[in-house]
């Protein structure tokens, strides 16, 4: 069997989905979107957001990365590159997973991270100013400060050996 599929097909096609995001199951096979002219928000910004926002709740349930990592099923790697990279791209399943830990919408992480493009961008915005609202100053605890020693003797190890 064969299909005749005509250029005109194509374009009335097309003319019936304008406005609508297409793809094929949670994402397209190219997740990335271009921003439209005049996005406020940034993708470094709203996945700096996204970082946070997992800190937070992490924190906030007394997990560690390895446990979260653990409980999350995802990689203590893709873990601490949400926390920390604003140019990571997650993985799809890493914010699944991330969702069902944290009982919230995977979309709207999904929309955080960048990997689709938010229909109700409102949320991303106030997501920003929670994350630069959120920042902490606190001085290290002595176990903070211990983990920083440690961390810091190792790298000055290497780098006296080069």
């Amino acid at each position: 069997m064969t299909f005749d599929i005509s250029k005109a097909w194509c374009r009335n096609a097309g003319a019936r989905e304008d406005g609508l995001d297409i793809g094929a199951g949670v994402i397209a096979a190219d997740p990335m979107f271009t921003h439209e002219p005049g996005a406020d928000e940034s993708p470094e910004a709203s996945r700096l957001a996204l970082g946070r926002f997992i800190n937070l709740m992490r924190r906030d349930q007394g997990l560690s990365i390895e446990s979260l990592a653990e409980k999350a099923d995802i990689e203590i790697g893709e873990l601490l590159s949400l926390e920390n990279n604003a140019a990571h791209l997650p993985d799809v399943r890493t914010l699944y997973q991330l969702s069902e830990v944290f009982g919230v919408s995977q979309e709207k992480l999904m929309g955080l991270s960048g990997l689709t493009h938010a229909n109700d961008g409102d949320y991303v915005a106030e997501a920003v100013r929670y994350a630069a609202k959120s920042a902490s100053v606190e001085v290290l605890t002595e176990d903070e400060h211990a983990i920083l020693n440690g961390l810091i003797s190792v790298l000055s190890e290497n780098a006296k050996q080069k």
